[in-house]
Order: structure tokens, then sequence, then C-alpha cells
């Protein structure tokens, strides 16, 4: 049997940004854990636009490409990680606009995250997201990395970890594993 891919989707899109780069350690320390087949999906390279389906998202009637597109990929995953900074106090439109496009794609399957932003490390954004991907029938995992003050762990364009960010990621990323085999009949009945 294949191993279960995650999908490490990567929520800013503003010129800048660090979210790439916070992206790129988490999706290389989830290659190295070795429980996934891994993918790195970047909001900013798919570049949807907003919800500009007709019918229901529920129906799976779509008619774009790009939606066809975001469906395929989303399909093929078995769990994901949102990586997303914190924008006043929640996470930002793209991110919400990617989750809305689809609705049968996420169900029965495992999210975590990894946020970042100030004092709160993004945790306010993530408090915001459960109760979205829970509402898409996904189930959140407790386990998280959340970077506080994030500039001090991005050097030269990399994440250079301390010992908790490593702990956490890796964390999350058996929990993530336990539960994508857990929920893997749930997939497979529905399908």
């Amino acid at each position: 049997m294949s191993k279960p891919v995650l999908q490490v989707i990567i929520a800013s899109t503003r010129p800048g940004r660090v979210g790439r780069v916070i992206g790129e350690w988490f999706y290389e320390r989830a290659v190295a854990g070795g429980d996934f087949d891994v993918e790195l999906v970047d909001l900013a390279e798919l570049g949807l636009p907003f919800l500009d389906e007709p019918n229901h998202p529920r129906l799976k009637q779509y008619e774009h490409a790009h939606t066809k597109e975001w469906s395929a990929i989303v399909e093929r995953g078995d769990a994901y990680v949102f990586v997303t900074p914190e924008y006043n106090h929640s996470f930002n439109a793209v991110l919400k606009n990617a989750l809305d496009y689809l609705h049968q794609e996420w169900q029965h399957k495992a999210a975590g995250f990894v946020s970042y932003g100030g004092l709160s490390g993004g945790t306010r954004a993530v408090n915001s997201l459960r109760q979205v991907v829970s509402s898409l029938k996904m189930i959140p995992v407790v386990e998280a990395v959340n970077l506080a003050f994030y500039p001090q762990f991005v050097e030269d364009g990399t994440v250079k970890p301390n010992d908790v960010m490593i702990g956490a990621a890796d964390a999350m990323l058996a929990e993530l594993a336990k539960l994508t085999g857990a929920l893997r009949p749930m997939r497979l009945a529905a399908a």
C-alpha cells in the first residue's frame, strides 16, 4: 500500500511573504519523517479568483478549469497542513476562498496547522481556522507549530528552527499519521 499524501498548503500570497520559507521548512521536516508522500501547494501559484462557480461546492458540478484543477489537487490529498499567517486575529481571505471552493474533497481528512505572527504566533488564526475546517468535515489535530515573533527564526531566506519547533512539528506529524490511517476507511467508503 502506498503512503498517504500530505499536502502542505501555503496560505500567504502577498509580496515579501515569509510563508513560503516556513512552508518549505515544514515540507522538508515532513519528508524526513517518512510517514507521508508530501506535496507543497502554494496558493500564490494557484491564483484562484474569488469564488466564481455558479453551483454550490457540495454538488461538485464545477464549470471553470481553475476549480477542476484545485479539486484534483485537494482530492489527491489524504491530510493537510495549512501554513498560515495571522491577519487581524484571523487567517487570510485567500485561504478562506480556497477552502470555500470545495466541499466533498476535504471530508474525512486530517488537518494540522503551522502558524506565524507576532505575540500570539498565529494561534488566533488557527482558532478561527479550526472552526472552518471542522465544518468541512476535516478533523483538526490538537498539535500545532506556532511561531511567535517569527523573524527570529528566519535567516538568509531559511528557517532556523529551535528544539520547540522541531518537537512540535514531529508531534503534529505523528498525530496526523495516526489520524489519517484511522480516517482511511471513511474516505474509502465515501469514494
